[in-house]
């Protein structure tokens, strides 16, 4: 049985002449403690997919399956880091990861819940600005604290929507190390929704191309067969990476010409420049 489960998912908005199949066919199955990464265009379904999995939405048609059973509503076992990190501008660092967890654990003492929140706040090396407030703090930080507050809450899955799209490059790789050491340390199932394509190889298992909407579905998956730890300066002469990044772009150009000759819809392609990791994180 997978950890993770969608069969048969169906998504549509509105009703009648006005409904819009969003979601068409969605099958995935991700296995406990793997890290799976879904590419696609923006646009194309990505944020309705993830709002699925966590319980945000109900598919119109299909189930969602986390460890055998429905999903039902929102649950701590599935944190997720949005893009937009979501603090609450008049708490600090710690208080807005202490009021998730207190929420995850009601139970708990505070002393216990304080040393949960000193615990996920030195894992993104936030320590120092424990006791700051948003507003002083960079997209970068403010971006850790949200990765802080998901963890925090202990979830089985970590479930991530674009969580680095608004970083500039040299903090969305930093972030992007900080997330796969604490998925290493303690190996929680992760999903990756991501519109970069060098991303989805650095970070995951494998990767499943979302086709564009309407009636977005799943294209094939793309194993990532590169060693962990995977060391950024090393991608660029790696034969499996290359071998893979262009059978992923090669797929995804050819379903948005695909797309652009049966519409006049235009629709904006993920990241598919070429990168030199090892200049740009320098």
């Amino acid at each position: 049985m997978a950890y993770l489960e969608l069969n048969n998912i169906y998504k549509t908005y509105g009703q009648d002449e006005h409904a819009t199949e969003v979601l068409s066919n969605i099958n995935l199955s991700i296995e406990e403690g793997e890290f799976v990464a879904i590419v696609g265009f923006t646009g194309s379904g990505k944020t309705t997919l993830v709002n699925l999995i966590n319980g945000l939405l109900e598919p119109t048609s299909g189930e969602v399956l986390f460890k055998g059973e429905p999903v039902q509503g929102t649950s701590h076992e599935r944190g997720v880091i949005f893009q937009n990190y979501s603090l609450l501008p008049w708490l600090t660092v710690g208080q807005n990861v202490f009021m998730a967890v207190k929420e995850a654990f009601p139970k708990k003492s505070k002393k216990e819940l304080n040393a949960i929140v000193a615990e996920y706040v030195e894992m993104v090396s936030l320590t120092p600005a424990i006791n700051k407030r948003p507003k002083e703090l960079s997209g970068g930080m403010r971006q850790r604290v949200a990765v802080a507050r998901a963890l925090a809450m202990k979830p089985e899955m970590i479930i991530m929507d674009e969580p680095l799209g608004a970083l500039d490059a040299l903090t969305r790789g930093n972030l992007q190390d900080e997330i796969l050491n604490i998925w290493g340390k303690e190996k929680r199932t992760a999903l990756l929704i991501t519109n970069d394509v060098d991303e989805g190889i650095y970070m995951a298992d494998r990767i499943i191309p979302l086709r564009p909407g309407p009636n977005a579905t799943l294209g094939p998956e793309f194993k990532i067969d590169i060693e962990r730890p995977r060391d950024k300066t090393e991608m660029n002469d790696n034969a499996n990476f290359k071998q893979t990044r262009n059978a992923i772009i090669e797929y995804l150009m050819d379903i948005g010409n695909e797309r652009k000759s049966e519409s006049s819809e235009e629709f904006i392609l993920p990241d598919l420049s070429p990168k030199d990791f090892v200049n740009q994180f320098k």
